[in-house]
């Protein structure tokens, strides 16, 4: 009973530890805990302390009520669609609110006694109101079976192989603890099933959560270890025994096997216990600062899968290692811009078709430090490969997308200018025989319309980029004299001998197309100032074009502004940004609408140093 009792006290406090993560553990950890204290009861009742073992005993319907309450939640998934089982659960607290009542008026009441017992002394019998509590106990542990049974029914795989585990665990258990009551029948037997009742909480619990959980499987290979190990233990001191006395060693030999055995035993469980922080001690000595455990590690991979590009992996995985290391550490990818400046970096480059990680400045770190950052790059090298496959297949998809888009409104696009033109030529001849005025305002609209299929042509047709290196301050000098400012501000600041190497054509169409923009709008404003800097970056050359001009309408998203056809300039065609973004997006650059500049209108274009040849998109 003391074993019986300690094991499912153990298996308690193990059951209810785990039961944060799955809360259904919670009921068989109140039904450890109540086995564990109805055999301290038979304990007591042994022990002359009837009264605090009858209590205890009386106690039993507390047992298959947490039980019970535990079937109901292991049961109840999605497959089982059974509104009684929810209702059950949801009122479980009155089934508790019984089961207390039942104990309360067994205690209070005649029901049970201890008695003599020629085969183990004292003994505690059921009698009168006893027979009630008996009877509770049993219908609540048949009803908890009943549970299971229906779940049995609709489960499948390893849920329908721990409630088989279940039945042949209770099963056993029945077997086992019936003696318990032969002697409130006037059986007077030794119960010597009860002999190996310490194994029924053990396999109850196993068999409920073997499916479930790793570490139930490897707590279970430890004690079928160390039970072959004591075997073999208690087979090697006897044999040890025997040999002694052959040799002459007498006072060895006469020593009890038993003595022999529960020495080693003890030794055997001191040198399990100091196994681990020696090995640990070790490990510190040979890999000083290395803390790495099975759970940081999941940790790291999940965050990094997370990363949807470059430059947030980059970030992501410098964030990781710099937190657990408590030291700054720089990550370099290919595809990200390099952050804060560090001692410590980690580089990754993909070579020979594998991303190789290399260890820049660890140097004077201890081994275990570096051993940490060796692991954090293998996994950093995996998503790396992970991340480049991805956006390889969205990069494939976005383009099939495009080119079938761009296929399509280029045919319709040239079929389209093809038709207008025709007759737009043969308006524009017509209006020769008018008087001037209505002339004028009839080509002033010819060449409006004729700019229309102009940008259409231009934004579905397919941009082929030819790459040549350009001094940037001439080339804005130049397009900015193409218009007439009238009293508007310029003021270019560009610096000396800058280079941009881009497609010279399709750059100046960009830059064109902003400054019509902005001179529309500001030619007729008193105080009007146009502003164009341009900032040399690390991997990217920056423009911002600023203009004092009215501010854009509030409902207008940036993502709106860059589309076809979205315009609120009197004239315009409404292609003219979309035209500038698809361009940018060739170079593969990016542009943006800026209102926190200090400008009430901003452009910001970002255009790489050093682009990846894609002539054609």
């Amino acid at each position: 009973m003391l074993v019986t009792s300690a094991c499912a006290a153990l298996m308690s406090g193990w059951l209810w530890w785990h039961s944060r993560y799955q809360r259904r553990l919670a009921g068989l950890a109140g039904f450890g805990a109540m086995m564990a204290l109805w055999c301290l009861g038979h304990i007591f009742v042994l022990h002359n302390e009837p009264q605090l073992g009858r209590y205890l005993l009386l106690a039993n319907p507390f047992m298959p009520t947490f039980f019970l309450h535990f079937a109901l939640r292991f049961v109840e998934q999605d497959q089982v669609r059974a509104p009684w089982l929810g209702w059950a659960r949801r009122h479980i607290g009155w089934l508790y609110f019984l089961t207390s009542l039942v104990v309360l008026l067994s205690w209070s009441l005649d029901a049970a006694d201890v008695l003599q017992s020629v085969a183990l002394g004292q003994v505690f019998v059921f009698h009168s109101y006893g027979f009630l509590n008996l009877l509770y106990t049993v219908v609540l542990g048949v009803l908890a079976h009943a549970v299971l049974w229906y779940g049995w029914r609709y489960h499948q795989g390893n849920k329908k192989r721990s409630i088989v585990a279940m039945f042949l665990a209770g099963g056993w258990g029945l077997l086992l603890a019936t003696p318990v009551v032969f002697p409130s029948f006037g059986l007077d037997w030794f119960p010597y099933p009860m002999l190996l009742l310490p194994s029924y909480p053990v396999l109850l619990v196993y068999g409920v959560v073997r499916y479930q959980m790793l570490a139930v499987n490897a707590l279970a290979n430890r004690a079928l270890l160390w039970l072959v190990m004591s075997l073999l233990l208690l087979l090697l001191m006897a044999l040890v025994s025997s040999i002694f006395g052959q040799l002459g060693m007498q006072a060895l030999a006469n020593v009890p096997g038993w003595q022999l055995w529960l020495y080693s035993s003890l030794v055997l469980l001191l040198t399990a216990a100091c196994y681990r922080p020696v090995a640990k001690l070790a490990e510190r000595l040979i890999y000083p600062g290395a803390t790495l455990d099975p759970a940081l590690i999941n940790v790291w991979r999940q965050q990094l899968g997370q990363c949807q590009n470059w430059l947030q992996l980059s970030q992501t995985a410098a964030e990781l290692l710099s937190t657990t290391l408590t030291q700054k550490v720089q990550v370099e990818l290919p595809g990200a811009i390099a952050g804060e400046q560090s001692q410590l970096k980690l580089r990754c480059d993909r070579q020979q078709n594998q991303w190789q990680v290399q260890l820049v400045g660890w140097d004077d770190l201890t081994p275990g430090l570096r051993l940490m950052a060796e692991v954090f790059g293998s996994l950093l090298g995996s998503s790396c490969e992970l991340l480049a496959q991805s956006l390889q297949l969205a990069e494939a998809e976005k383009q099939q997308l495009s080119q079938q888009h761009l296929v399509e409104m280029g045919a319709l696009a040239a079929s389209m200018a093809h038709e207008l033109r025709n007759p737009l030529n043969i308006i524009s001849m017509a209006s020769a025989g008018v008087d001037a005025e209505l002339r004028g305002h009839i080509q002033q609209q010819l060449k409006r319309a004729d700019r229309l299929i102009s940008d259409m042509l231009v934004y579905s047709g397919r941009l082929q980029l030819q790459y040549s290196q350009m001094e940037l301050e001439p080339l804005l000098q130049s397009l900015l004299q193409q218009f007439d400012w009238q009293q508007v501000k310029l003021e270019l600041k560009v610096p000396t001998g800058l280079m941009l190497q881009a497609d010279q054509h399709r750059v100046q169409q960009v830059f064109l197309n902003l400054f019509d923009n902005a001179n529309a709008f500001l030619r007729n404003l008193a105080n009007a100032s146009l502003l164009i800097e341009v900032t040399d970056l690390q991997h990217q050359i920056r423009f911002r074009v600023h203009n004092n001009g009215p501010a854009l309408d509030a409902s207008l998203t940036t993502q709106q502004l860059f589309r076809p056809f979205i315009s609120k300039r009197s004239g315009g065609s409404g292609l003219g940004l979309a035209i500038v973004k698809r361009i940018m997006d060739a170079h593969q650059g990016q542009i943006s609408f800026r209102t926190d500049l200090g400008w009430p209108v901003s452009f910001e274009l970002l255009f790489p140093k050093f682009p990846k040849d894609t002539p054609y998109v």
